[in-house]
This record gives structure tokens, sequence and C-alpha cells, in this order.
């Protein structure tokens, strides 16, 4: 290991547990000053936007609406950079650290992980990484930094797995390139033990699917409206916030997935994800533990190099407490996306639902929706893009009406955004 590598990567690590428990700007400042003195790669992406709203209340004001913002204004709606670098051994490492607007917690941690991938030439190969990341089961979600290059609102199951999922462990990757056994087929197999995810479940149980593109951050907490039936304490006795990356039960969850792609035409992503939790956990704030599993199921297929289809499929359940609440969900997208020359023109349905089956008819858990998502983007130059997004949906959840609320309402967006990156 060279004199560059040995201190750079020390302290790169120590900085990442440093930032990953505070939500000092000193350190962000810090971490920015450094890589200008150290052979880092660093991507940045920031955007602006002018939003032309329903007026609905958001769920973001502890309220109903599945959609970010509540009124027409101006904001910042990204934030981000991802620090990086690679060494000649096979390790590698990578920090994003958001800056947000909305919500209880405004600049932190989305993404810190130490990677491995050892050369070889071997038809099967393997590699790993740990630290804090999303599972590779999205194909929406291929930008730097977690976002999607197609649409500024993101489907309704990402916005959740922004939410409330997040992996703190270990995650070990056998695949194979096609190149090497002389096949048009590639393929991938993880699978990873991890902690630090309890509470998944929540919002979707309660509030039910959201749309929008905030990723919570390592500390944050993701409100939700505060429901008689769940924040008082003749009723369930929750406060009207998770934390979403809590560990409360000392047990390890895993995740398996599957790759297959066809060249670089077609591909194919499979995971199951249980997060092992013991539902009738629960902490000092009264904060549950949610055993929560799902299956998830994702395509893409390229007609041409300019036009593909993305679809994605997730289907689980989710129980608290001694069946105190029990749900099933079932959500999926499928969405065109074309470009031509510097313009990305990009259609999604969402389709998503909420089911409950559990012992307690004054909490009422079931929601469903559906969203139609139309966006361009225009690149003016490498680091300039324009876009605009008009977005439709309308959702229904029955735990409204214990608010006095419609339960079913209809809601729009209409964004326009200027994004910078480096």
């Amino acid at each position: 290991m060279n004199k560059r590598v040995t201190p750079s990567f020390l302290f790169l690590v120590v900085l990442i547990k440093t930032l990953i428990r505070t939500k000092h700007m000193l350190g962000w400042m810090f971490l920015l000053s450094f890589t200008k003195t150290y052979a880092f790669e660093i991507e940045g992406v920031v955007q602006f936007n002018y939003v032309k709203s329903d007026e609905l209340p958001a769920w973001f004001e502890q309220d109903t609406g599945i959609l970010a913002y509540s009124e027409s204004s101006v904001n910042l709606q990204q934030g981000l950079v991802k620090v990086s670098d690679s060494f000649t051994n096979g390790l590698s490492y990578s920090l994003v650290g958001n800056v947000y607007q909305l919500g209880s917690q405004n600049i932190g941690v989305s993404q810190a992980q130490v990677a491995f991938k050892p050369l070889s030439k071997d038809k099967i190969r393997w590699r790993a990484r740990a630290g804090f990341f999303y599972p590779k089961m999205s194909l929406e979600n291929v930008d730097t930094g977690w976002l999607s290059p197609f649409t500024y609102t993101q489907s309704a199951i990402n916005s959740w797995v922004g939410e409330e999922l997040r992996t703190a462990g270990l995650e070990l990757t056998l695949y194979s390139p096609g190149r090497s056994r002389n096949s048009a087929f590639s393929w991938e197999l993880h699978g990873s033990v991890y902690k630090g995810n309890d509470t998944l479940g929540t919002v979707i149980s309660w509030r039910g699917f959201a749309m929008h593109d905030r990723q919570s951050l390592n500390n944050d907490k993701v409100p939700f409206a505060a429901y008689p039936s769940v924040v008082q304490e003749d009723r369930i006795f929750h406060p009207d916030y998770v934390e979403p990356f809590h560990e409360l039960d000392g047990r390890f969850g895993f995740y398996l997935g599957a790759h297959l792609d066809y060249y670089r035409q077609s591909s194919f992503r499979y995971y199951y994800y249980d997060n092992q939790a013991d539902p009738n956990v629960v902490n000092y704030e009264r904060l549950y533990a949610w055993r929560t599993k799902f299956h998830s199921i994702a395509l893409q297929h390229k007609f041409n190099k300019n036009t593909r289809l993305i679809t994605q499929w997730m289907t689980g359940s989710s129980i608290m407490g001694k069946h105190f609440v029990y749900i099933d969900f079932d959500a999926w997208y499928l969405m065109l996306s074309h470009k031509y020359k510097s313009h990305r023109f990009s259609a999604r349905f969402d389709l998503f639902e909420v089911n409950e089956d559990d012992i307690f008819p004054w909490d009422p858990n079931n929601s469903d929706g559906e969203a139609l998502t139309l966006a361009w983007r225009y690149d003016l130059n490498m680091h300039w893009q324009v876009g605009l997004e008009q977005h439709f949906n309308q959702n229904s959840a029955d735990i409204r009406a214990t608010l006095g609320q419609n339960v079913s309402i209809d809601q729009q967006q209409s964004l326009a955004v200027l994004q910078y990156r480096w």
C-alpha cells in the first residue's frame, strides 16, 4: 500500500464513522477541503426547482398528502456530494453526503461503504462491501447518489426504499461476466447480513406509499400525521415519526439477490429481503420493531441505445406487536424512457396498495393509489440540465377518516428543475 493510500484511506474511515454519527456542517466543509489535497474522485449534483402544487398538506408537514410539496415555491430539491477512490489492491470506498431543504435533518450521510474487489480472470469471481448502503435492487435509481436519471418524482416503490430502507452490514457477491465464458449472459448472486433496519414498515403501514425523491439520512426522523389511533396513550401509543435505521432487538436481518444480464440489452434483478425483527420489541421512544419481508423483481429491456422499458414489482408483509398492525403490501411501476440527442423523455405509471388484517378496527391501515409521471430532461452541456415534470395521482387511505379528512384525494404537481452536476 503506497504512502498516499494509507493516510487517506484510514482518515476517511474515521471521517465516515464520525459523519454518520453527527450532523455537523463543519465536518462536511472539512471533508471537501480534504478532498482537494488528496486524489479522490468527487461528484456532485445540485437541483433547484419551482413547484406548482395542488396546495394539499404534505406528509413532510405531518399531514396526509403523498407528495413532497404543499405550496407553490422555489426549493432546493437535491444537494449531494459523492467522494470515492479505488486502489490497485482492489480496495475502494465511497461516501454520499446530502443537503435537503425538506425534513427534520437537513444535512447528513445517506451512504457510506468500503468495498473489496480482488483482481481475477476466473470465470466465477467475488467481491464484498461493508457499511451503510442500498441493496442493488433498483433499475430506476442508477444515477449518482442513488438518484434517478429519468424522472424527478420517483416511483412509489423506490420513494419508500429511500425513506425507510438501508443496509448497515456486510454484502458478499459472486459474479461471472459473460465475456469470461464467451457467453451472452452475465450473472451475480448477492447475500447480505445487517442490523439497524428494525422499524422498516412503519410509514407504509400508517401513511401508505408516498412519491418524492428525498432519501432519509443516517440519523433522520421520518414524520407522519398524528393519527389518534397511533399517538394516543390509550391506543397504540407510538410517536408521530419513525427513526428508520434503529437497531432494537439485536437480531441480524438478511437479503438474497440474483442478477441476470443479456449483453447490455436486458437485465433481471430478484431480491428477497427479511429484516428478521422481533415485532414485540419496543424502545424508550415507543418505537416498535416491525417484522418486514418482501420480494422484489426488476426488469429492464433496451430496444436500442436510446429507448428502454423498466418495470419493478414488490410484494411483502409487515407485522408489529401481537398482531397490533399487520399489512400486506403490493406495488409496481412501468416506465418507458427515450433519449433523443440531449433530450430524455420518460413516462411512468405506478400502482400501489396496502391491505390490513390486524386486531384493532379503530386503526384502519388500508391504502391504495395510482399515479402517472411525465418528465422531460435536457442537457445544456456536461454540467447543466433543465427539466419539466408533470405528476398526477389518485390515492386513498382509510386512516385519514380518524382525522376527519376525506379518505380519497386527487393530487397533481408540476416541477421545473435546474440542475448542476460536476
